[in-house]
């Protein structure tokens, strides 16, 4: 028995330090961006100086929007697709092109990102050249380069939710007179919509973190906020930066705690109908 306690113990210390590990980082910016010193590591001091700062920031706030309107567009899109994607793969059975269909829509979780960043980049100019579209590269291409890795994302975690679905309620739906698309909109889309909002939040979440790929298919006047705040890192971390970082940490939070409610909720309305 005191063995048995031993181990627990021992589990609970190792929890505990991967927490810290993890979050002690991200609870290090959020101080030190109350701090009043110009030096980001030495505290001067509580104050509100550098979000006062960051609000009359052109510059960084400008990023900031631009990141969130590709990052919206970007995994509105992705979640479209990569549900098709996972409908196409979970429904249709063995198909002619499965295995190659498949293979295309995993292929971007293990792409290295310079490798997928450069591709595109090419492509662009290929197209450019050939088509005369897009005309430069920017907010466009940014976008569809965020959506071509993100659609994989989505694919994978709408793919798992529909494997534990009942085929049962879309049978029983078509058997009762309902259309493919409306049987899709009124069983399928309620039953994978914790799913789809997963899969939203990781693709809005790995848009707005993009830095490698956004780097390479970026034009003039396009810098997203990963890119912003990398040049400004070149330079030394100033404590502006850390409350532009506590911005984006709320930001998340709020978006991760309004997520997991909606899917308390969805999955609370499954059980009662149930």
């Amino acid at each position: 028995m005191a063995a048995l306690n031993n181990k627990r113990r021992g589990l609970g210390s190792v929890v505990v330090l991967g927490f810290v590990f993890l979050y002690a980082p991200i609870i290090s910016v959020i101080v030190y961006s109350f701090n009043d010193s110009r030096l980001a590591t030495i505290w001067g001091g509580f104050s509100l100086r550098w979000y006062h700062e960051l609000a009359g920031n052109a510059q960084a706030l400008d990023a900031l929007l631009l990141s969130l309107r590709i990052a919206t567009i970007s995994a509105t899109c992705a979640t479209v697709l990569g549900m098709c994607a996972a409908l196409a793969m979970q429904r249709f059975g063995r198909f002619r092109g499965r295995a190659l269909f498949s293979g295309m829509i995993t292929a971007p979780l293990v792409m290295p990102d310079v490798i997928t960043g450069l591709s595109l980049l090419l492509m662009f100019i290929a197209l450019e050249n050939l088509i005369g579209w897009p005309a430069g590269r920017g907010v466009t291409t940014i976008a569809i380069a965020h959506i071509t890795f993100s659609t994989a994302y989505v694919a994978i975690v709408v793919q798992a939710r529909l494997a534990g679905l009942d085929d049962s309620l879309e049978e029983a739906a078509m058997d009762l007179g309902g259309r493919p698309l409306r049987v899709l909109w009124d069983i399928t889309i309620p039953l994978i919509a914790p799913g789809l909002i997963a899969g939203w939040l990781l693709a809005f979440t790995l848009s707005l973190d993009d830095l490698v790929i956004a780097s390479f298919v970026s034009g003039p006047g396009s810098n997203t906020l990963p890119m912003y705040i990398f040049s400004k890192v070149k330079l030394g971390v100033t404590p502006d930066i850390n409350a532009l970082a506590t911005v984006i940490i709320a930001f998340v939070t709020l978006g991760v705690v309004a997520a997991a409610v909606v899917m308390i909720r969805s999955s609370k309305t499954s059980s009662g109908n149930g």
